[in-house]
């Protein structure tokens, strides 16, 4: 057979069959004898015959490919979403496009033409620092193209989301430090515009009040996830004539930088200021000390996220159209927070 890509047509020649019964046993018609589809089947899989998307698309009216859009891979988070849903995706026989937006508006709008672009069939996304406008996400539920947010979640559109409870996470967090002694505790907080941010300053803002310990707005900084920035704010918070003896950082990222600049500064963790972060990203529990911090479910939020949007793409789950699942988080307790050897009492 000629050095040529392999098409429908050249295993019907080779196999002595219909075109038509090729495509589909390829696409897996129930009205294929089993005997001939295992024949076509190894035959595509000996002359590595590659299924052509566009035509099937068009046959179909589906492109079994989903689009993923994430704010940035920097972290461990939003990779470890994307391989959980891509293991659901995979199942069901989807292909996953993937794009990263750099945590920057105007790529995520472009990304998001991307996907339009190549018909994908459903698409997740968590929206980026920048996004306050959502017509461009809008657009999608004018196409009839299914939608899911997960973590970084549009309020005003009525869509299924896939979130953790970041204000519960966040009480907790905070109200550990508080158990363990520290009553000057800092937040840096991440950017307004975004709902996680909000909730976790409020849990913050709640677990200090509950334990009448005031709270004070030297020691509360929202800045934009930069993390050149985090030198900056720690030398400010230490250096004020009453310093924090705690901070609870938005991320396990700002949190491992300030355990850097602190360290930088002879400071002692836990014994000088302790820390606690959000996330419990890869690298958490290798620096020295290790991060107490929130764990998150990340591929479950992949897994979730996906299944329901798989739904939404088959038409039977309708009763998912605007759910929000919730999915459960555990602080995870290390050595920034209380020293290891010391045993941890229970109060």
């Amino acid at each position: 057979m000629k050095n040529h890509q392999i098409t429908i047509k050249d295993i019907a020649r080779e196999l002595n069959i219909s075109k038509s019964t090729v495509s589909r046993a390829l696409t897996g018609h129930p009205s294929v004898k089993s005997e001939t589809r295992k024949a076509i089947l190894e035959l595509a899989e000996q002359l590595d015959y590659q299924r052509n998307m566009m035509s099937i698309s068009l046959i179909t009216n589906k492109s079994y490919t989903i689009g993923i859009v994430v704010p940035e891979f920097i972290t461990s988070f939003f990779p470890q979403v994307v391989v959980g849903a891509q293991e659901e995706a995979a199942k069901a026989g989807y292909n996953v496009l993937v794009s990263q937006s750099n945590d920057d508006y105007a790529t995520e709008v472009a990304n998001t033409k991307v996907m339009l672009a190549n018909r994908v069939d459903g698409i997740m996304v968590s929206i980026s620092k920048e996004t306050r406008n959502f017509d461009h996400l809008k657009i999608f539920q004018r196409k009839g193209i299914p939608i899911v947010f997960f973590n970084r979640v549009c309020d005003e559109m009525a869509v299924p989301k896939v979130v953790i409870d970041d204000y519960d996470a966040a009480y907790h967090a905070v109200e550990h430090l508080v158990l363990s002694g520290r009553k000057r505790i800092a937040h840096l907080a991440g950017p307004e515009v975004l709902a996680i941010s909000r909730k976790r300053l409020n849990g913050y803002i709640d677990a200090l009040k509950k334990h009448q310990i005031p709270v004070s707005d030297d020691l509360v900084i929202p800045y934009d996830l930069n993390l050149s920035k985090v030198k900056i704010y720690i030398k400010h918070l230490m250096g004020l004539e009453n310093p924090p003896d705690a901070l609870f950082a938005v991320n396990d990222p700002t949190a491992i930088e300030s355990m850097r600049v602190i360290k930088e500064l002879g400071l002692r963790i836990p014994e000088d200021i302790a820390i606690v972060g959000f996330g419990n990203n890869y690298g958490s529990d290798f620096i020295e000390p290790g991060l107490t911090t929130v764990n998150q479910p990340v591929k479950e939020i992949g897994k979730t996220a996906m299944t329901l949007l798989l739904g939404l793409i088959d038409k039977d789950t309708a009763q998912w159209r605007a759910v929000t699942k919730t999915l459960d988080t555990e602080l995870i307790i290390r050595g920034s927070t209380i020293k290891q050897e010391l045993p941890q009492s229970k109060r």
